[in-house]
């Protein structure tokens, strides 16, 4: 029996998406096809009607696919309305039991860094980012964990493309001393925002990866510097860190 005949059609096209959501790279159809081992032509076709309906996109004007916005929108959305969302909550209010302050869960999107689940803090005077916000990569912690996670080629490529707006004093606004910064956090494990998004607010976060090793989201925390401040947020960094353990096991585990 040929490959051809094993793979049913209804189960190419999903197929073709797992293979790319498994590569820590774009592919062109022909990588694709290496692994499938379909007709070429089938492939291409595939390949090419994915990106007219918007779930793969090319890199720039070359022939490498990688996930357009449906593609991620529908991961997130089945990350988020998945049994994982209940274990996710758990964890999310067991940190904030710990520390305090409100805790957040944020994914990278095209547009910036999404909070897609949050527990408040039970403070009066706290600063509110409510689930849906996007905020810029540049100037927050969980951005800039995400930043530190690309190599060094894709941070300078995304970097130069960006643009660093001044959202106070202290937001990096030359690539030289973000990428500076982003060096260490790779180096360190975790991301501050001393005053860089808000005036008056501070922030860490820790990355989660997946098996591979590859950025899904970040963890952090965040307060008004009335309360917190940059020492007693570093102090409360391990926390943050067993947490991104036990999300990374219940968001990748197979069973």
């Amino acid at each position: 029996m040929t490959t051809k005949e094993r793979i049913p059609t209804n189960l190419r096209t999903l197929l073709i998406l797992e293979i790319l959501g498994k590569s820590n790279k774009a592919m062109t159809a022909t990588e694709i096809n290496d692994v499938l081992q379909l007709p070429k032509q089938t492939v291409h076709r595939l390949c090419s009607t994915l990106e007219e309906n918007g779930f793969l996109t090319r890199v720039g004007r070359t022939k490498r696919y990688q996930a357009a916005r449906r593609l991620r929108d529908l991961g997130m959305g089945l990350l988020y309305n998945s049994r994982d969302h209940i274990a996710r909550r758990q964890i999310l209010l067991n940190i904030a039991n710990k520390v305090k302050e409100t805790v957040n869960f944020v994914v990278p999107e095209a547009s910036g860094m999404n909070y897609i689940d949050r527990v408040e803090t039970d403070w009066a005077f706290r600063i509110q980012l409510p689930i849906g916000t996007n905020v810029p990569f540049h100037c927050t912690a969980s951005g800039k964990c995400f930043l530190a996670s690309l190599s060094p080629k894709k941070r300078k490529m995304m970097i130069a493309s960006m643009d660093l707006k001044a959202y106070t004093k202290s937001t990096h606004v030359r690539e030289d001393t973000l990428l500076s910064e982003l060096k260490q956090i790779a180096k360190q494990g975790y991301a501050l925002d001393q005053e860089e998004f808000m005036d008056g607010m501070v922030a860490i976060a820790v990355p989660i990866t997946d098996y591979h090793g590859r950025f899904a989201a970040a963890i952090a925390f965040h307060g008004p510097t009335q309360r917190i401040s940059i020492e007693n947020a570093l102090a409360r960094k391990d926390i943050l860190t067993q947490a991104a353990e036990e999300l990374a096991k219940s968001l990748f585990s197979e069973n």
